[in-house]
């Protein structure tokens, strides 16, 4: 069964509430307000957060700015969050690795303690991810053959955005359950390891679906793996990692906003419920899903629970990894 590229189950429930929403005669917040993105202009994360903030201006604060924190993958833009007043002035918008992944990684070493310094608000958007393979993985139509591939040049290399990232585990977890060699090659972002699987230096890669997507369509690429929970309307004919006998492979990836820690629990309640209206706009909806992410909206409290499970989920397999980064 298939399921629209907008995975509508994820927001039915939250935004069949938001219609009820009043807008405020004036902003919440009287002065300029910014987003924090921890990573450059142009990225997606970047885009999320400019959409939002054409959103927001004027019914969260008079001014909405984006505020490109860049650096340390992502964690300059929440230590400059903890420091921010909690005044509403200040938020971020983050994936969610930064927060459920790397107090594994980086231990006493990080600056921040997610659910101490930081006060979930919502998921604003959501995505899976896909394996492609391209040149340097000739004939190769399926995981199932991609596996024997490596099997016969006892090992193969899959490339992925960023180490440390859900696709680099995604990685480990498949070589660890097939039982094969995965060399995994990080990139500094999605454009560089997928220009070298389509030149074929590079024989596959574990990416974001919406960057993968193009090249698949075009016949330059073969997506032949989803890490979704279930098929994609718009990739019929790509199963998932479940289907093809690995359900621990499923995941999605998610931009979330927050406040600083010490933000009143009115003024989360009143983000939240202006992010619900603000992802329920159909052009924000609409250009979002144009690159294959669903907008997601959750309760603050349903947030704060799902950074703690997927908290747990992904301690065991990033300490089994034995992957430790150098920054």
């Amino acid at each position: 069964m298939t399921q629209p590229f907008a995975r509508r189950a994820l927001l039915a429930a939250p935004l069949l509430a938001a219609p009820g929403l009043v807008r405020a005669q004036a902003p919440v917040v009287n002065r300029t307000a910014r987003i924090l993105a921890g990573f450059p202009a142009g990225g997606t994360v970047d885009l999320t957060c400019r959409l939002l903030a054409e959103r927001l201006r004027g019914v969260w604060a008079p001014q909405v700015v984006v505020e490109n924190r860049v650096g340390a993958t992502g964690r300059l833009a929440i230590e400059e969050l903890i420091r921010a007043e909690p005044d509403g002035t200040t938020f971020l918008v983050t994936p969610a690795s930064m927060v459920t992944i790397y107090p594994h990684l980086y231990g006493d070493r990080l600056r921040y303690e997610p659910l101490r310094d930081m006060a979930p608000v919502s998921p604003v958007v959501v995505y899976p991810f896909g394996l492609a393979v391209g040149p340097g993985a000739p004939g190769v139509t399926n995981l199932a053959q991609m596996l024997d591939l490596a099997r016969q040049r006892r090992g193969l290399s899959y490339a992925s955005p960023a180490a440390g990232s859900v696709p680099h585990f995604t990685g480990v977890m498949l070589a660890r359950a097939s039982g094969v060699e995965l060399t995994h090659v990080p990139y500094r972002g999605a454009a560089p390891a997928i220009a070298d699987t389509l030149g074929g230096q590079i024989a596959a890669t574990i990416n974001v679906l919406g960057d993968l997507v193009p090249h698949h369509e075009g016949g330059r690429l073969r997506i032949i793996a989803l890490t979704s929970a279930q098929r994609l309307a718009r990739l019929p004919g790509v199963p998932t990692f479940a289907e093809q006998g690995h359900p621990d492979l499923t995941a999605d990836e998610w931009f979330g906003a927050f406040l600083p820690a010490r933000a009143p629990t009115g003024l989360v309640g009143q983000l939240n419920a202006l992010l619900a209206e603000a992802v329920r706009h159909p052009e924000m909806r609409q250009n979002l899903e144009n690159r294959a992410f669903d907008v997601a909206h959750s309760s603050a409290a349903d947030f704060t629970a799902r950074i703690r499970a997927e908290t747990a989920k992904w301690g065991p397999i990033v300490q089994a990894s034995g992957f430790r980064p150098e920054d």
